[in-house]
């Protein structure tokens, strides 16, 4: 198992990702509706609606799917006690937590959007209309944090885009750190050449 995980929530920083690519850099968690466009090592969906169209698609079957309430036969994993009241995101980042020791999580923006809803999928099916309020980011903020302290030895480091916002409540632990996007584009970028260039010459 890879020390790394990267945490996908649907904030609209994370466009600038090369989603294939993450998968070389570590064990790629997402959530809700992501499994639209890109199959994550794990995927979390705590809602029903959006719960229910992933299992009825199938995906469930073939892919590792947590999620409150799974239908029989369709191949979900039920979500533990310890998380199962959390939201989809922090679900995935406390999975991620017992599993690796550098969680990477990326799209987690809290805030919206000029008082807009901040969602890649915002207007789509089991989602709110894409011109809806901005939703409350408390709980969130709250049951991430409770992932922080349930996992002081890790580290928990938020890839961000500019103006974005950090509750103090994750500032102030020490496992907690913050990336621009354009540099962990560029680790990303480095690791790949060098994978590369590491292959190459054991195939010359």
């Amino acid at each position: 198992m890879t020390e790394i995980a990267i945490v996908l929530g649907n904030g609209r920083s994370r466009l600038g990702l090369d989603l294939a690519a993450l998968k070389s850099f570590g064990r790629v968690y997402g959530c809700n509706a992501l499994y639209r466009e890109f199959a994550p090592d794990v995927l979390v969906s705590t809602d029903a609606g959006i719960s229910e169209e992933i299992q009825q698609s199938g995906y469930s079957k073939d892919n590792l799917h947590y999620t409150r309430k799974p239908i029989d036969g369709l191949g979900s994993q039920t979500i533990d006690r310890l998380l199962y009241g959390y939201s989809s995101g922090p679900v995935a980042m406390g999975l991620a937590a017992r599993e690796h020791s550098y969680v990477y999580f990326a799209g987690f923006d809290l805030k919206g959007d000029d008082g807009k809803i901040n969602n890649i999928y915002a207007g789509t099916a089991h989602y709110k209309p894409a011109d809806a309020a901005a939703t409350y980011y408390g709980n969130w903020v709250r049951q991430v944090a409770e992932v922080m302290r349930q996992h002081p030895n890790k580290k928990f480091i938020r890839i961000v885009d500019h103006g974005h916002l950090t509750p103090d409540d994750w500032h102030n632990h020490a496992c907690y750190s913050e990336m621009r996007i354009t540099e962990f584009v560029d680790m990303l970028n480095n690791k790949r050449t060098l994978n590369h260039e590491h292959n190459e010459k054991n195939h010359r």
